[in-house]
């Protein structure tokens, strides 16, 4: 069992910079992925950039690529994601994810999300 939960969310404006944090609790982090969700406002739930167990495989979808970046430590059972450039567009709940597998269609475990709001 894992339970996650995230925090770091905020207002912050065009431009800015927002760090999240997504902690998991029992000793296996490392056995999951982590994967890093957003749902804005009456869109589809996507998935934004995704790690793998040890760390080194990442993915990212292109709206994010050069300006988020994804990271692990799994002695302390957190995940990162470090947004910059902050557009209005990544305005939306953003949820911490993981999975053995992993599969991302489903993942096993969710957090409850951070919002994340960008003024311009």
């Amino acid at each position: 069992q894992v339970q996650l939960v995230e925090s770091g969310g905020g207002l912050v404006q065009a431009g800015g910079s927002l760090r999240l944090s997504c902690a998991a609790s029992g000793r296996t982090f490392s056995s999951y992925a982590v994967a890093w969700f957003r749902q804005g406002l009456g869109k589809e739930r996507e998935l934004v950039t995704a790690i793998g167990r040890s760390g080194a495989a990442t993915y990212y979808t292109d709206s994010v690529k050069g300006r988020f970046t994804i990271s692990r430590d799994n002695a302390k059972n957190t995940a990162t994601l470090q947004m910059n450039s902050l557009q209005p567009e990544d305005t939306a709940v953003y949820y911490c994810a993981a999975d053995r597998a992993p599969n991302w269609w489903n993942p096993q475990y969710w957090g409850q999300g951070t919002q994340v709001t960008v003024s311009s």
